[in-house]
Parts: structure tokens; C-alpha cells; sequence
């Protein structure tokens, strides 16, 4: 039986205008963003849009940068219910391997498609956020425990989040990441991941 990928907590209660305000805001915030780009979402812009009061934002947000981190948020939690549900090879109902070499493939991608928003959601001098790690290093210790028992199975886990995660943080990180093709760096970064996947649980 799989344990969760991550472990959701009581979530504190909120008024029902203030979830349909918070929603309105993320959506209307994604709407800015492909519309406009990242560096034309402010929080006087979302406010205007949306029609709601700069204190609203204030309160849901925090900052600019908390407004993308609410972004990121909530692409990480449907990203997590897919991992947990969804269909078989990500979610339940493949061989452990399988699953282990397509979550590390569509984290890539995950990673990839959400670096405009990471950035956005810096603060200054902070490395860029994108989801958690020791989600994906449970997940990972998980199947490995599952699909190919071997000595120090926490520390092989350890090393291939790093593995995963860290070459999309360092691409992140360059100050030229748009000039390269996308699906370009998906290709390498992902047929890397399951070249080491398949030789390590040979």
C-alpha cells in the first residue's frame, strides 16, 4: 500500500468570501500571466483586475512575491493529488520502477513549465522555490523500498532528489534560461533521469 506523497494537514477554516476572494485572485493572477507576463503582475494590477481592494491582496498575499508563491502552491497540491491518484504510470497502479521513472519525468516537466513563476515568487538573495524536496525524497524512498530493496535506501534517495531537483534549480538560477528550447532541456534533463534510474535498479 503506497504511503502519501505528502502529508496534508487540518487546513484552517476560512470564510466563504474569503476563499472565493482568494480563488478569484489566483485566477485572475493567471489570467495576467499569460496575458501580460510575469513582471506585470503586480499587487495594485491584481487588485484593479479583480475589482477587490489592495487590502484584500494584502491579506491573502503578503507581498508581490507571495502572490506567486500562492501560484505555486496550488499547482503543487493538484501536481501531489496526481502523484496520489491519478492515472497509472504517475499514480498508483504501475510497477514501482515505472512510477518512480515517470514521476521524476513529469517533475522535470513540472519544474520546467513553472520557472517564470518561481522566479517571480523570489525574494531577493532566496534560492527559487519550487515545491518541497523531502516530498519528492519520500516518494522516492518509497518506491525504491517497493521496487528495488538495496543497502542505505535513505541516503539513495537523498542523492536522487538532488539529482532531480537540484540540475532544475541550478537552470532556474541562470540569468539565460530563456534562451533555450524548453522541450530541448525536458529531453535531456529526463532521459538523464531514467538512464539513472534503470542502471541504478538493475
Amino acid at each position: 500500500m503506497d504511503r502519501p506523497v505528502v502529508p496534508f494537514g487540518k487546513p484552517r477554516a476560512e470564510r466563504a468570501d474569503a476563499v472565493r476572494n482568494r480563488e478569484h485572485l489566483l485566477k485572475t493572477a493567471r489570467e495576467m500571466l499569460a496575458e501580460c507576463g510575469a513582471d506585470k503582475v503586480t499587487m495594485d494590477g491584481l487588485a484593479e483586475r479583480a475589482c477587490l481592494g489592495k487590502g484584500t491582496v494584502f491579506r491573502h498575499f503578503g507581498t508581490r512575491a507571495g502572490i506567486f508563491r500562492a501560484l505555486l502552491d496550488a499547482d503543487e497540491r493538484r501536481f501531489q493529488e496526481q502523484v496520489l491518484s491519478g492515472p497509472p504510470p504517475l499514480g498508483p497502479g504501475a510497477e514501482p520502477i515505472d512510477r518512480l521513472i515517470a514521476y521524476g519525468r513529469a517533475r522535470i516537466a513540472y519544474l520546467l513549465d513553472h520557472h517564470v513563476i518561481a522566479r517571480a515568487a523570489l525574494h531577493r538573495n532566496q534560492p527559487a522555490p519550487v515545491g518541497d524536496p523531502s516530498v519528492t525524497q519520500l516518494h522516492i524512498r518509497v518506491l525504491l523500498q517497493q521496487g528495488a530493496p538495496m543497502p542505505n535506501i535513505a541516503g539513495i534517495a537523498i542523492q536522487l532528489t538532488a539529482a532531480l531537483e537540484g540540475p532544475l534549480l541550478l537552470y532556474l538560477s541562470r540569468p539565460d534560461t530563456d534562451e533555450d528550447e524548453p522541450a530541448e532541456i525536458y529531453a535531456l534533463l529526463a532521459d538523464a533521469w531514467q538512464t539513472l534510474v534503470e542502471r541504478l535498479t538493475r
